[in-house]
């Protein structure tokens, strides 16, 4: 895994975090609404995943996930892109936006780099 520095680190999961927030949050409410939520879980899952690889190889951190949930977390995350990618194509440069979706993008590709690592050992 390439070298990151403290600061990337920190922005990385502080990032992730703020997306675990935010996807809880659209988990309440769409169950409230009666929506389905089988995206939104698969996505939570998969950052939740993501973090916590990403402590494990940086912190040294255990988790307690199979290789079957992490190959799957993979999969969902780099699903992600492209959505990020647009909404950030779509971002006025300078914007706090930018910069959030800049951070969100960073930590999600340093997640999947941290899940390919893990799965080539």
């Amino acid at each position: 895994m390439e070298k990151v520095s403290n600061i990337d680190k920190l922005e990385s999961i502080k990032s992730l975090q703020s997306t675990i927030s935010k996807l809880e949050n659209a988990l309440s409410q769409m169950i409230q609404k009666g929506a389905n939520t089988t995206l939104v879980k698969k996505r939570l899952r998969a950052v939740r995943i993501g973090l916590a690889i990403l402590e494990n190889v940086w912190d040294k951190k255990p988790h307690h996930y199979t290789q079957i949930d992490i190959v799957k977390a993979r999969d969902v995350l780099e699903g992600l892109f492209p959505s990020i990618e647009n909404s950030y194509a779509r971002s006025k440069v300078g914007s706090p936006q930018r910069t959030l979706l800049e951070r969100r993008i960073k930590a999600l590709e340093l997640a999947v780099q941290a899940i390919e690592n893990l799965s080539n050992t």
